[in-house]
């Protein structure tokens, strides 16, 4: 199938559940999303972990040697969904070598999802304290807090995070999604001003403008094909587009729709995404089940 095809691929969501069960989602329009198919694992990447463990087994390496293999490795198994594997590797590599910042960002991602907060806190503080020019670690430490309820100590994160990067639009939603567990009104009013730094011709300003309500939800949906180059790029796209759009049905109430949106996030295969990785968290926090 073409990136065309694919991009002209749509089908109805309007959860069945939610229609019977509610008047409110009965007065909501249908919506034609746009899908594609499931992100095949790079044959790359698997005969990259083949080579590395090959290195490993030599005995002629030195621990930093070993080190950066179990990194690299981990990074691996974490793009292709092996997050067990994954861990195991990073908690090698730190072994071996405990001042990879890089490795505690990861394994704080790591605990995150396993909704082990305080150990991840403790995790991204590491990273930190051994390259506060970690940006990354801002971030994922404040959507660590985000998730821990602690959205005050999460926008200090978020803030920080922005302040390296003011024209990025996803630095500038994630403080707004922190901000609004405390007051949507002013999270509103800080996301207008926010919107200013950024440039309305990168696709992800469509996001922005979702959430400011300055386009809807089916013209927001009709453009992400826009651009794009690849069936790798658009499957990326979707997983993002799914996500937020997810967010912003279950802020609306619309737990349903929700649910709907996070499952396609994650029906996209894009597991080094930070939306894939959270869509499947937010899943397991609504039902109470794991979304494995």
């Amino acid at each position: 199938m073409t990136l065309k095809h694919l991009a002209l691929a749509s089908f109805t969501i309007l959860s069945l559940s939610a229609c019977q069960s509610t008047s409110k989602a009965e007065s909501m329009p249908i919506v034609n999303v746009p899908f594609t198919a499931p992100l095949a694992s790079d044959f790359r990447s698997e005969i990259a972990i083949a080579r590395y463990s090959e290195l490993l087994n030599r005995v002629d390496l030195s621990p930093e040697q070993q080190a950066k293999l179990y990194y690299d490795r981990g990074v691996l198994f974490d793009s292709l969904g092996m997050t067990t594997l994954s861990r195991i590797d990073f908690n090698r590599a730190v072994k071996l070598k405990p001042d990879l910042a890089e490795v505690y960002n990861f394994l704080g991602i790591q605990h995150t999802l396993m909704q082990q907060y305080e150990k991840a806190y403790e995790l991204f503080d590491s990273a930190l304290e051994l390259n506060e020019e970690h940006e990354y670690a801002y971030l994922n430490r404040g959507i660590a807090l985000y998730y821990g309820d602690r959205a005050e100590l999460a926008q200090n994160d978020f803030n920080e995070f922005l302040a390296r990067s003011p024209n990025d639009p996803y630095r500038v939603l994630w403080l707004y999604l922190a901000q609004a567990q405390d007051d949507n009104v002013k999270a509103l009013s800080a996301l207008k001003i926010n919107a200013k730094a950024l440039d309305e011709s990168q696709w992800a300003y469509q996001l922005i403008a979702l959430y400011l309500g300055d386009i809807s939800e089916h013209d927001f949906l009709s453009v992400i094909s826009d651009g794009v180059k690849s069936e790798q790029e658009y499957a990326q796209r979707l997983c993002e587009a799914y996500f937020y759009l997810a967010k912003s049905h279950q802020a609306a109430g619309n737990i349903n729709l929700a649910a709907d949106y996070f499952k396609l996030a994650l029906a996209t295969n894009v597991h080094e995404f930070i939306e894939y990785k959270y869509a499947r968290l937010e899943l397991e926090l609504m039902t109470g089940v794991d979304a494995s």
